[in-house]
């Protein structure tokens, strides 16, 4: 960018120049003339480290000292966002400040929630998972403390000199030295927007960073400037978006040799005395050698690096053998990232993140398993849900929706899944490492991946068990950054639009008046035709709803003087609704009368809020983390699909049930507005996206007693117009998402009713009444179970009668039976088998409704699989096995004598040789 955009009348005011570091050749600001270098890593060092550049602040007094500075300084203080980026759908957690206000904000489809505002924002990112405690200032989860600005062409509120002048003098008011201070020029791009910022350094520690948002890839008629190879143009918003880090702030505060010291000391005092490391912390040796390996591995670039290849150059510059360094650092960064991992899962599960096999359920697992592996390996006497509630307490309990009796369960479940994938998958990389074993090649890290991807395995459990089988296994070091990545952002859906091909023509049409928001009572309705094409209506109003948001549209007939067609589906192209006809033709300016089918459009109604309904119950009853991963509306029965973490259990799902019709009785009213998005959130929170982000500045939130939902379906004016909700059955349709089945109103009666059919139809076949059925089937299922064993029992005893018939006739010195006997092929397998244990051949067929035939071999000239084989065609059916012991069947039961003839030749010329 150029010079100009970062030439501030600040900074010519306090007496900065501009500098070019001498190592890495970028431009930086500075008081001092003497400076040859940015202040930034790897051209310089830490030297904060032990020699604090701020007054001692705990992570509490810097995130407050920060905010209220902020606020004195005319900006609204605004609670934090959750770390579930429920309002985007292109991430699934927050990992900026900024983030909080994309997309809708930053492009000006709706204001700010205030201007200026200031907030301490929990992210969560995974990108330098691996980094974590190894370089001695990685987080996965951190705090970015910030203040927004957002400046429109009708209202400056600041821009870049204040924006400096205020980090200034909050850096000043914690104590920091100005003359210490850098900035550093760098353009700042992401998420579809650009502009010039500048990274504020002191100590060798980049603590902040000012980013001057002007520039999008929206095309404008303003000339772009190209970064990066892409043209960005300038915007109408001018954002000020700047990211403090708290975290940072504080260490830089401490002086403590890593971060995670200055934060977690409480923790990370614990973990040092449950990993039996806690004679390191009276280590004068340690402490030094900790504190010099953190002024420089802290510098250097982790993620990607090979560890041995680090380890050796931190080993070089502080004159410490490699061995010694790795035995005294690698337990110590592993209670590190325990430390931090913890705190991230105390959000992730606290926010009310599911673990799960996808989005953000995937992420959280992924976090804790590498957790556990890490407590496993300093054999921690530790239980990961303690380390978890007392993050949770550390950062206050009120800060989480999620109650932590469901935080502990919730853990609880994960280690005893994580446990059984150990098992499970010991036996399957035994299995891959023989195959690569046998090729002499080394297990593809594509496989390592899947291996993680699709099992649960990890990569550790990998390389051990494959070393043990002998095949060898490359793993990055920073193959769980490399997970993270892959599952960090949503995957856009690349499918064609079969409506693609009429947008054009739809975009050049007036927007359809949508009457089934107007008159949701009304079943008929007029219009006038403003376009046919292919099948396709297009009307200038409708009361048709077109499908989506999980309900199929409506159907029914339109009508003219001379004509009537059948509407089977109403779609939506942008603001115009397509209406598919069939059985007749209608004209451009037609009036025609439209008849929506009342009942199913009732039934549609009825189901759209009892989800709604049903989804409150489930919450009520399961806990806050329950949310919508799907749902389907239909006439007769619709699904409603729910994040949990285990499977519900008969007496949840009544009691469920039994919530939801409570809501149907009270009759509550169903209130529909349109509101301001951000006023929306600000109020519901963002548990109102359900199903799905809805985009534009307005949204349409429907109200269902206390659940509030951003919806665009139909739905009734009370819901004691429900009617009855009946929940039909409850499936586990993938892991952490569970299924609820449900019919409601009339649809609901007909199912209750078809139950009872079922009921008195079992009742009447054992001839007792319905309420009689259960201690009756009870009493009948034992008895078959007693009979079953006595038949059992006879069927072995004639299998032993029978053995002592088997004489059959010597062939070469080897007895050979063939023989009919009519048992079951339990029976044959067990008397066959009799005969070749003692190394004899036998060939027994049984006759039911169709032959069964066994052979078995105790006698290598034979193969019992090719008598099956030959035996089985002649019966018209087919049979095989190993050589030993083989069974098939025919239909043909007329040939069997024959069929036992030919098999009985065959066997003899195979013992003659």
């Amino acid at each position: 960018m150029l010079e100009e955009e970062y030439t501030l009348d600040y900074f010519k005011s306090q007496g900065l120049e501009r500098k070019v570091c001498k190592k890495c050749g970028a431009a930086f600001w500075t008081r001092d003339p003497e400076r040859e270098f940015c202040g930034d890593a790897p051209c310089v060092h830490y030297d904060f480290i032990g020699n604090p550049v701020f007054t001692p602040h705990t992570v509490d007094e810097m995130r407050e000292a920060f905010l209220s500075f902020f606020e004195r300084h005319g900006h609204t203080r605004l609670e934090r966002y959750p770390v579930a980026a429920r309002w985007r759908d292109d991430i699934y957690l927050t990992i900026a400040s900024i983030a909080d206000f994309q997309p809708y904000v930053t492009s000006g489809v709706v204001p700010p929630p205030a201007n200026p505002l200031t907030i301490s924002q929990p992210c969560i990112r995974l990108n330098d998972l691996d980094s974590v405690g190894r370089s001695g200032r990685h987080l996965t989860q951190f705090e970015m403390m910030a203040h927004h600005a957002f400046n429109t062409p009708h209202e400056d509120i600041y821009w870049k000199d204040e924006t400096v002048a205020l980090c200034e003098e909050f850096i000043a008011s914690i104590g920091g030295n100005l003359d210490a201070v850098t900035y550093k020029e760098h353009p700042w791009i992401g998420g579809g927007n650009a502009g010039p910022s500048v990274e504020v350094l002191i100590g060798g520690l980049e603590v902040a960073t000012l980013v001057f948002m002007n520039l999008g890839r929206q095309k404008t008629a303003r000339p772009p400037i190209e970064l990066e190879g892409t043209p960005y143009y300038p915007m109408d918003l001018r954002i000020v978006d700047t990211g403090y880090g708290l975290e940072r702030f504080v260490w830089a505060s401490r002086g403590s040799p890593t971060i995670y010291d200055a934060v977690f000391p409480e923790m990370v005092s614990r973990l040092m005395h449950s990993a039996n490391l806690e004679y390191l912390l009276d280590n004068d040796e340690f402490t030094t050698i900790l504190g010099m390996n953190a002024r420089f591995a802290g510098v250097m670039d982790i993620s990607g690096t090979n560890l041995i290849n680090l380890r050796r150059r931190v080993a070089e510059a502080i004159d410490v053998p490699i061995e010694k360094l790795e035995r005294m650092i690698g337990p110590i960064e592993k209670v590190y990232a325990v430390a931090d991992h913890t705190r991230c899962l105390a959000y992730m599960l606290g926010d009310c993140i599911v673990p799960s096999n996808v989005r953000e359920g995937y992420l959280a697992r992924l976090v804790l398993r590498r957790t556990l592996r890490m407590m496993n390996d300093l054999a921690m006497d530790e239980d990961i849900a303690d380390l978890i509630e007392q993050q949770m307490r550390i950062v206050g309990l009120d800060s989480f929706d999620q109650d932590l009796d469901v935080v502990r369960e919730i853990v609880g479940n994960e280690v005893g899944k994580y446990a059984t994938t150990l098992e499970r998958g010991t036996r399957t990389v035994q299995k891959l490492a023989k195959t690569y074993t046998q090729k002499q090649e080394p297990i593809p890290l594509a496989e390592v991946i899947t291996l993680y991807d699709s099992h649960g395995i990890p990569p550790e459990l990998v390389r051990e068990v494959a070393g043990a089988e002998g095949a060898t296994v490359e793993v990055p070091d920073n193959f769980y950054s490399l997970i993270a990545d892959l599952h960090s952002e949503s995957q856009k859906d690349e499918g064609t639009d079969p409506l693609a091909a009429y947008r054009e023509r739809a975009d050049a049409l007036p927007p359809t008046k949508k009457l089934y928001y107007e008159q949701t009572a009304e079943i008929e309705f007029e219009a006038m035709v403003l376009d046919q094409f292919d099948g396709y209506v297009v009307l200038d109003q409708t009361l048709f709803y077109p499908e989506g948001g999980g309900q199929p549209s409506d159907t029914g007939t339109l009508v003219t003087s001379d004509s009537m067609v059948r509407v089977d589906e109403a779609v939506k192209l942008g603001e115009v609704i397509l209406h598919h006809t069939r059985g007749g033709s209608l004209k451009r300016g037609e009036r025609v009368k439209g008849m929506v089918d009342e009942e199913r459009r009732r039934s549609l109604m009825r189901h759209h809020t009892a989800t709604h309904v049903l989804l409150h119950a489930a919450k009520e009853v399961l806990g806050a983390h329950i949310h919508q991963a799907g749902a389907q509306k239909g006439s007769e029965t619709s699904r409603l699909d729910i994040r949990h973490y285990r499977h519900i259990t008969p007496d949840e799902l009544k009691r469920i049930e039994v919530a939801a019709n409570r809501m149907v009785m009270a009759d509550l009213p169903i209130a529909i507005r349109i509101e301001e998005r951000t006023k929306a959130e600000q109020k519901y929170g963002f548990t109102l996206y359900q199903g799905g982000v809805p985009p534009g500045r307005d949204i349409r939130t429907v109200q269902v007693g206390g659940d509030v939902q951003a919806c665009a379906g139909t739905h009734c004016r009370t819901t004691g117009e429900i009617g009855p909700i009946a929940i039909v059955t409850v499936e586990h349709i993938q892991d952490g998402v569970e299924r609820i089945v449900f019919a409601a109103g009339v649809a609901a009666v007909h199912y209750m009713q078809h139950v009872g059919d079922l009921l008195n139809s079992a009742a009447d076949v054992v001839s007792v009444q319905p309420e009689y059925l259960p201690a009756t089937v009870t009493r009948f299922f034992s008895e078959w179970k007693e009979q079953k064993k006595e038949i059992e029992r006879l069927a072995q005893k004639v299998v032993e009668l029978e053995k002592k018939d088997l004489e059959g006739e010597v062939v070469g010195g080897v007895q050979v039976v063939v023989k009919r006997i009519d048992a079951a092929a339990k029976e044959l397998v067990a008397l066959a088998g009799s005969i070749a244990e003692a190394g004899g051949v036998a060939l027994l067929v049984g006759v039911n409704e169709k032959a069964t035939v066994v052979a078995t071999s105790g006698n290598p000239a034979v193969n019992a699989a090719d008598i099956v084989k030959e035996v089985t065609g002649i019966l018209g059916g087919r049979g095989g096995g190993k050589p030993n012991l083989a069974q098939g069947a025919g239909p043909d039961t007329s040939r069997v004598e024959q069929a036992l003839e030919t098999g009985r030749q065959q066997i003899i010329e195979a013992l003659h040789g």
